[in-house]
C-alpha cells in the first residue's frame, strides 16, 4: 500500500499498517476508496489526519458516520493525541462529546464566537 506519507519517506509501510489498525481499516483490505463505505471514509481520513503524528490536529466532525465503536476509538485517538502533546482543533456538533474531549470550547452561533473554558 502505497501512500504519500510513504511515498515522501516520513513515515513507513509499518507505521501507516499501524495507525490503520488503530481506526478499525483492514491494512491489507484491496478495496478502492469508492467501495468503502461513509463510516469506513471517515475512519481513514482520521488515519490521514494522525499518521505522521503533527503537532497541530485539525478535525471536521471526526465522529460523522460512525458507528459506537468508531465514536469511542475516535474519542481515544483524540484523547491519545492531546496527551502526546498535539493541539487539537475539532469542529463538531455534538456537545457531550466536546464536554467529554474539549479543554475550551469556543461556540460560534450568529456568526459570533463565544469562548468558554471547561467548568464554566
Amino acid at each position: 500500500m502505497k501512500l504519500i506519507a510513504d511515498i515522501q519517506k516520513k513515515i513507513g509501510e509499518k507505521e501507516i499498517k499501524e495507525i490503520l489498525d488503530k481506526v478499525g481499516l483492514e491494512p491489507n483490505d484491496k478495496r478502492k476508496y469508492k467501495k468503502y463505505s461513509l463510516g469506513m471514509k471517515q475512519r481513514l481520513g482520521i488515519a490521514a489526519a494522525l499518521m505522521e503524528q503533527p503537532d497541530l490536529v485539525i478535525l471536521d466532525e471526526p465522529f460523522n458516520a460512525l458507528d459506537t465503536d468508531g465514536v469511542t476509538m475516535t474519542a481515544n485517538l483524540i484523547r491519545n493525541e492531546k496527551e502526546r502533546g498535539a493541539l487539537v482543533i475539532m469542529a463538531c456538533h455534538d456537545r457531550e462529546q466536546l464536554e467529554f474531549l474539549a479543554d475550551e470550547i469556543i461556540e460560534i452561533s450568529g456568526g459570533k464566537a463565544a469562548k468558554e473554558k471547561k467548568g464554566e
